[in-house]
């Protein structure tokens, strides 16, 4: 891949011993800094993500050195300081695992299909404006969904949700409307639906199962801020998507903690 003008702008100016690199993603690495500038735009630029192997093809590095690299820069992408909510916020969750019917007979799992999901990893999202916010839950039951809605919605709002009884209640402090997909009915009356944060789970899935095959719970959490980050500066150009990752490289992940 040819790095960009602003890529090459910003090898001149950090080296490997520069104090930039304190801190951040780089500290202490032994991979050249062209090499990192050069994930961190594939992977904030291709619409469903980069794999290790692929990355490591690209860059001439092992796919161990390439997954540990994307490890670090989903890290870095997760939203630290998240604005609460206003407005009309489309609430559902989703699960990520693999489907009994593409598993070898001896690895199938009783009992897997709809909310049966005992191999698969819950994953809960709010969309707002345009914006997603997605967080890895234990379950997708009422006492684990309603503390992050109140915790992320500004009281008051207007909660869209389909018919999961985790749902119920939530009225007490937001205006519920309630989508009913059981009786094929995909707006309410007043035309509120889910169809955005929908359509965000089937863009997501596509990329994990498309691109990745396979992600275990432990690192799915990484996935999601990967994924919700470019959804949400989608509107922008790679080049500059690429500059404002930049600015979130603060912090760093060691090799150590990630396969704790």
């Amino acid at each position: 891949m040819k790095l960009t003008g602003a890529i090459n702008a910003l090898k001149k100016n950090v080296t490997k011993n520069s104090v930039i690199t304190t801190g951040t993603v780089f500290e202490n690495t032994k991979i050249k800094l062209s090499l990192w500038y050069a994930t961190i735009y594939m992977a904030s630029a291709h619409k469903k993500g980069i794999s290790s192997h692929q990355l490591s093809r690209d860059l001439g590095v092992t796919q161990k050195t390439a997954w540990f690299m994307l490890m670090r820069i989903r890290e870095a992408m997760k939203e630290r300081n998240p604005q609460m909510l206003i407005g009309i916020t489309q609430a559902d969750e989703t699960f990520v695992g693999g489907k009994n019917k593409n598993r070898h007979a001896d690895k199938k799992v009783e009992l897997s299909q709809g909310r049966n999901v005992k191999d698969k990893t819950p994953v809960f999202g709010l969309l707002n404006n345009g914006s997603v916010n997605t967080q890895v839950v234990v379950d997708t039951k009422v006492f684990t969904l309603k503390p992050i809605i109140r915790k992320m919605v500004e009281k008051g709002s207007i909660i869209v949700t389909d018919e999961w009884g985790a749902y119920n209640g939530i009225n007490s402090d937001f205006q519920h409307e309630v989508v009913k997909h059981k009786e094929s009915n995909y707006t309410t009356i007043t035309s509120f639906h889910t169809n955005g944060i929908e359509g965000y789970w089937s863009q997501f899935k596509r990329a994990i199962y498309g691109i990745y095959h396979h992600v275990s719970p432990k690192h799915l959490q990484r996935y999601c801020n990967e994924f919700s980050y470019r959804f949400n500066t989608r509107v922008i150009k790679d080049t500059n998507r690429f500059s404002l990752s930049l600015t979130k490289i603060n912090g760093r992940l060691t090799y150590k903690k990630l396969i704790q």
